[in-house]
């Protein structure tokens, strides 16, 4: 227990010293498992895991999911999504803001990144919602909170993360997601509705968008939700019919989705050689760093379990006779805090391997545990003083005040509270689907 803790307490110093998070976890690691052995065994353990997932051939979801979501900017989806949300909900008191989180729950069904709905439907959206007059802490609040939904919303590369640290079915984990998502929709909404009740001059109503203009919207976005039942339908046999048998692994779900969205960029000629080559290099950086991520949780992970951290975790709980929705309750406490220092996957990555064992051994469902974690991870990206996409927010508009945009996004926040205790009161919510299809 206590190498463990002088563990995870150099882990979070080197953090806090700006040591990428992958490097602080790999080299702690290393050197933990190390002193429990000898640094040869270390050296070889950490080797066999990083070849190990070069050959991996399920990780290969990670950069199509990427790429996917690449495609989806260069595309020209996101104006699309907003304008016929824009189309239907415009008209109303913060029907703007409103149109903004329905958009940035659709364009989150084909991205699968918060960070990538955040920044693209703020281009979109904040000069429209300018434009009427809107308060700029509504606007990109409204934004900000929106985009947490791309890490829910399958398909999601944070759930297949998550699926990868624990071996969950990454098809569950993103069926799981869906009911949990549309809340999440929902509560915003909702948040919106109370800040426009309270200050009605915050989100003055648009134009009013006639029955014609409105099916000629939905004619733009035809192409997002035939892809979208495409990916997700695949990944659940809902298309074998005999003789056809269309039934995707994740894998090949995922290489199906960037496949598509290529062709309807190409279809729409968004696409040069240019901006092809630019989203090919990004899917290849960025996941370069995710995978760089996932090998040092893996190795922080083996020399966590090396000293038996886990099991003396559950040990405690077992003896204390602790109810299991306390030992929920204390997780979800420390998430928060967390959130309010760490960036969502850093976040995730250093405690799910901890935090994993004690929710199996207490009966808990790790699917429904993954989207309890994606949720608290949502909250935390808009939690101060980090709110990873709070500042996003902030580089697009840097004229409004970081404290204008934090002080926006608290419906928000309670919204996503509420949404939290839902999920973990009523488990059924998040399995209903995935049990239905079992």
């Amino acid at each position: 227990m206590t190498a463990a803790l002088l563990g995870f307490a150099a882990v979070l110093g080197l953090i806090l010293l700006r040591v990428p998070i992958a490097l602080a976890m790999g080299a702690v690691g290393i050197f933990g498992y190390a002193m429990e052995t000898s640094m040869r065994a270390s050296l070889s353990m950490s080797a066999r895991l990083i070849t190990d997932a070069a050959r991996d051939y399920g990780l290969s979801v990670v950069p199509l999911f990427v790429l996917m979501g690449l495609f989806v900017n260069q595309s020209g989806m996101s104006r699309d999504i907003y304008r016929a949300a824009h189309a239907f909900l415009g008209h109303l008191r913060g029907g703007l803001a409103m149109a903004t989180i329905s958009a940035c729950g659709l364009f989150a069904a084909i991205s699968g990144s918060s960070l990538a709905t955040a920044s693209t439907m703020s281009r979109v959206a904040m000069p429209e919602m300018r434009r009427f007059g809107y308060d700029d802490a509504l606007s990109t609040a409204a934004i900000a909170a929106g985009g947490t939904l791309g890490i829910l919303i399958p398909p999601s590369v944070v759930l297949v993360i998550y699926g990868l640290l624990t071996q969950s079915s990454i098809a569950a984990l993103f069926l799981a997601g869906i009911v949990p998502g549309a809340l999440g929709v929902l509560f915003y909404l909702g948040a919106v509705l109370f800040v426009v009740w309270r200050r009605p001059a915050a989100g003055p109503p648009g134009d009013r968008s006639s029955w014609a203009q409105r099916l000629r919207s939905l004619s733009g976005i035809g192409a997002v939700i035939g892809l979208f039942a495409f990916v997700i339908g695949g990944l659940y046999g809902l298309f074998n019919w005999h003789p056809i048998n269309l039934t995707f692994s994740p894998t090949e779900a995922a290489g199906m989705g960037a496949m598509g969205t290529f062709a309807i960029a190409l279809w729409r000629r968004r696409l040069t050689w240019r901006n092809t080559l630019a989203a090919l290099t990004e899917t290849a950086i960025t996941t370069a760093g995710l995978f760089s991520i996932l090998i040092g949780a893996w190795i922080f992970s083996n020399f966590v379990n090396l000293v038996g951290l886990p099991e003396a975790l559950v040990g405690f709980v077992t003896e204390n006779d602790l109810h299991p929705m306390t030992v929920i309750l204390v997780i979800l406490l420390i998430y928060i805090a967390l959130g309010c220092v760490f960036e969502s996957l850093s976040m995730m990555v250093l405690t799910v391997p901890v935090f994993f064992p004690i929710v199996v051994a207490l009966g808990f469902d790790p699917v429904w545990f993954g989207i309890v974690v994606v949720v608290v991870t949502e909250i935390s990206l808009i939690t101060p003083p980090v709110g990873l996409n709070v500042f996003i927010m902030k580089s697009v508009v840097p004229d409004v005040a970081t404290s204008t945009i934090f002080r926006g996004v608290t419906p928000f926040w309670v919204a996503d509270i509420f949404r939290l205790a839902l999920i973990v009161l009523l488990p059924s919510l998040t399995l209903f689907l995935p049990n239905l299809l079992n």
